[in-house]
């Protein structure tokens, strides 16, 4: 038997008035989806432990097996796994958004943070935004380090993890109340916009009518992280094919294959073809047992808050990842179980996580049920399956 997940990051959601009262899930046409439902099991599961941050780091661990309160030890470190930096125990990781504030306002304090992604600004030009922004700031104390598209990372030796906001939570606020109390960290966010406010590639981007990528933003502090092996926990050998460096860290940390596939980018217009194809390839042609495909494509398009792009990037996760993935592996012979999830919602009326719990669907190729329920958050409540503590759902789906 082999096993895959495909995460639809927070692919979960509210009623939404302009959609007749339906989430983006219950509203999007889902064939692939709804017939995997049809002959599985749909419920609900609770992926983020009780009072702490629904953030995808803790979800997905929990989603994988990994109880957030034993093995988080915060979001920037896991990324600092899969950018390669070998973190020293005294060392504290930050991510460091590349995001969009507005510029009318003379002091910093006052502006609006507008876009915590830059218009989901490309790797190539955020890689020379941070470079410009390392030379004028980087120390002996403070490291910058490229990561993808607008994820990227600071590293503060013998630092301190302090509390810092995400500045997806504050999407249209004020920026003051929300920055760093660490005052070299809030004076490095401050420089970091003059140094980019009329950088050449921000001229050019406003000129194309795209949001400037004009300042650092640091939050997710953490310390180095220690996850037990994937493969000694569950007996299965593993991989990742996700294109963000959260869920790459997340992999190497548990001694997981991360699968490169070209064209993934984290955005809407991702190659979702090309992950569908790697999962098969992965189980059918090369000797691993479960993969674990993660699209971020619904979770970005809840934070910018557009309810036509959400629906668009679900039907895309149906379309392009679920169908081909069954078809591949039915047409390898494959004998295979599929979780479909997502790790938190994303509402687009917040444009925020919530701690809410979300909808399951677990379809097994040898053990075919016949229901007529569809999958989405209103009749995976009304199933009555629910698993409340989110880091036993992998433990549930595979049959330990």
């Amino acid at each position: 038997m082999k096993y895959v997940v495909v995460l639809g990051d927070g692919m979960a959601d509210r009623p939404i008035e302009e959609l007749q009262g339906k989430t983006p899930l219950e509203y999007a046409k889902t064939p692939a989806m709804d017939e995997l439902a049809s002959m599985g099991e749909i419920g609900t599961v609770h992926t983020i432990p009780d009072g702490m941050s629904p953030g995808s780091d803790t979800a997905n661990l929990s989603v994988l097996g990994y109880a957030p309160r034993k093995y988080y030890s915060g979001r920037s470190p896991l990324e600092a796994l899969s950018i390669g930096v070998d973190m020293k125990p005294t060392d504290v990781s930050l991510r460091c958004n590349i995001v969009t504030v507005s510029e009318e306002e003379e002091n910093y304090e006052d502006k609006t943070i507008i876009d915590h992604s830059s218009d989901e600004i490309s790797t190539e030009d955020a890689a020379v935004l941070i470079e410009a922004v390392r030379k004028e700031l980087e120390t002996d104390i403070y490291k910058f380090y490229v990561g993808t598209s607008y994820r990227h990372l600071l590293i503060w030796d013998k630092g301190e993890v302090v509390e810092m906001t995400p500045p997806h939570d504050v999407l249209g606020q004020k920026i003051g109340q929300y920055l760093p109390k660490d005052a070299a960290l809030r004076e490095m966010m401050k420089k970091s916009y003059d140094i980019l406010v009329n950088h050449p590639i921000n001229v050019e981007r406003k000129k194309k009518g795209l949001k400037p990528a004009n300042s650092c933003w640091f939050w997710g502090a953490g310390t180095r992280p220690a996850l037990s092996s994937f493969e000694e926990k569950m007996h299965l050998r593993g991989a990742m094919i996700s294109a963000v460096d959260l869920l790459k860290g997340i992999a190497v940390g548990a001694s997981m294959k991360n699968i490169t596939v070209e064209g993934a980018n984290g955005g809407l217009h991702t190659n979702y073809e090309g992950k569908a194809q790697a999962a098969v390839d992965a189980l059918a042609k090369e000797d691993y047992d479960f993969v674990y495909v993660h699209v971020e494509a619904p979770d970005e398009m809840g934070h910018q808050g557009s309810v036509e792009k959400k629906v668009q990037a679900i039907e895309s996760l149906d379309q392009k990842v679920i169908a081909p993935i069954k078809a591949g592996l039915e047409a390898a012979g494959v004998a295979f179980k599929m979780l479909v999830m997502p790790d938190h919602p994303t509402p687009i009326c917040l444009r925020t996580h919530t701690s809410d719990d979300v909808p399951y669907l677990i379809y097994d190729s040898t053990n075919k049920q016949n229901h007529d329920w569809k999958y989405n958050e209103k009749e995976a409540a009304e199933s009555n399956f629910h698993i409340a503590e989110g880091h036993k759902m992998i433990e549930y789906f595979v049959g330990k």
